[in-house]
């Protein structure tokens, strides 16, 4: 980009040249040390510098990131998680990125994939022996230098999603890389980067992992759908379709990957040829884990010898002694009303019996649509309405249980109550209407964005 007016001059001792791009956290600039030497500084936008639990989070990342090291990274220089805008420097790393690699020479060979996918799974592994998790590895964050792949941002992208979670906003990360657990809000760690390592190497090979379109429409396919990996050469089908899988317990390590891709590969344990040679067919709903589908005994229970037909004959004994007895306490009951009407008393029912308070003026329980201003005390309840388009919905309780996770047509309402608290995913949240413990949501969301939102009782 070029210098502009509003360029700053300097960012704490190193002198501004221009600006190199800007993102979800940041700008980018290309700037000199007092020495001389070339360092990409990136400046924390103010919204997030705002947040005391960001910068607290953005310390704590920034020292564990000086600490990563490998061939495959752009190492942190310098760093000031306290100025008045954070930012970080790293080593200046010139060249394209994957991104603008793929785009203006066309996709990579088989044999540059692999060395590739060797280089991304080395960082990686550097990455992870930190402590830290990328959460946002790309195309457009890996730069194709003349010495090999670098991986830029490291450990960052979790100081932002941390302060995140603790507020409304967007899911971190790009749809079409996000694992399925990082889509759902779910515990993240180093199974997500490899995820993503997957649908990088189907980017690089010309195609899309999860397709095009909207964030929603890419983020539900990465948690309901095979991937599409046509674009890739047959030799590495399988590996990828490993790193792709649903479950996170499911994906190899970087360790594994790189004994994959270096120069004497190892082949994919035989364990998942079966599922992973077809990765096109149809999943069932609820989605079944990637790396599971037609394997028998990948469960936790080990598999058991077929019962005897003794038991089946005692089983059929006890549902058909249960049976009658069903029909004989409902004759009883029929003919017990038919007394009750003679001798103009109300009925008298096994439900009747249990009541401590009668229910005729007592409210529901849990209200299918509560009224604007009506503020539920012992519980959180969340009504989602599709304003327009379909929107991918993923809602779950505070224990973690999830209550919802699919699409909504136009018009279509789903209501969601928790004892304490309720966690939503938004597909596109400017196509849905909330209203929360009884109180309208005002509607002001970007169209198209993804949204993670947390309610609780307010109390």
């Amino acid at each position: 980009m070029e210098n502009g007016a509003d360029l700053p001059r300097r960012i704490g001792v190193y002198a501004v040249e221009r600006e190199l791009g800007a993102g979800g956290m940041g700008k980018v600039y290309l700037a000199r040390s007092p020495g001389g030497r070339a360092v990409a500084v990136k400046v924390v936008r103010s919204e997030l510098a705002a947040d005391p639990h960001f910068r607290e989070r953005f310390r704590a990342e920034v020292e564990a990131a000086r600490r990563v090291g490998g061939f495959h990274t752009a190492p942190v220089v310098d760093a000031d998680p306290d100025a008045e805008s954070p930012w970080l420097a790293t080593a200046y790393v010139p060249g394209p990125t994957l991104a603008e690699l793929v785009e203006r020479h066309g996709p990579l060979d088989e044999e540059r994939l692999r060395s590739l996918g060797a280089a991304l799974a080395e960082a990686l592994h550097a990455v992870h022996a930190c402590g830290l998790v990328h959460r946002d590895l790309k195309p457009g964050n890996i730069i194709m230098a003349d010495d090999g792949p670098r991986v830029l941002d490291f450990g960052i992208a979790r100081a932002v999603e941390a302060t995140r979670l603790t507020a409304t906003g967007a899911a971190f990360g790009t749809p079409g890389y996000l694992a399925p657990e990082q889509a759902r809000g779910d515990r993240v760690t180093g199974a997500a980067d490899v995820f993503a390592f997957g649908a990088v190497l189907v980017a690089a090979a010309g195609g899309s992992a999860f397709g095009a379109g909207t964030p929603m429409g890419l983020m539900y396919r990465a948690v309901h759908e095979p991937a599409d990996l046509s674009a890739l050469p047959e030799g590495l089908r399988v590996l990828v379709a490993a790193c792709l899988a649903k479950d996170p317990a499911d994906r190899p390590a970087p360790e594994t990957l790189l004994a994959s891709l270096g120069p004497d590969p190892e082949p994919v344990p035989d364990t998942n040829t079966v599922a992973l040679a077809a990765p096109e067919r149809p999943r069932a709903v609820p989605p079944v884990p990637a790396l599971a589908p037609d394997v028998p005994g990948r469960g936790d229970e080990p598999l058991r010898p077929a019962a005897s037909r003794k038991p089946r004959v005692i089983t059929l004994l006890i549902v058909a002694a249960a049976v009658a007895s069903a029909l004989a306490g409902g004759l009883f009951a029929l003919r017990g009303q038919g007394d009750d009407k003679k001798s103009g008393s109300p009925p008298a029912t096994a439900s009747d019996s249990r009541r401590t308070t009668p229910r005729a003026s007592a409210p529901p329980s849990e209200p299918s649509s509560p009224r604007p201003g009506a503020v539920p005390k012992d519980r959180v309840t969340v009504v989602v309405s599709a304003d327009s388009e379909e929107s991918w919905i993923s809602a779950k309780g505070h224990d973690g249980r999830s209550l919802f996770d699919g699409r909504l047509e136009s018009g279509e309402t789903k209501e969601f109550t928790d004892k304490r608290r309720i966690e939503l995913v938004l597909g596109d949240a400017s196509a849905v209407h909330l209203v929360v413990n009884g109180k309208e949501i005002p509607n002001e969301f970007t169209p198209g964005q993804v949204e993670r939102l947390v309610y609780d009782r307010g109390d």
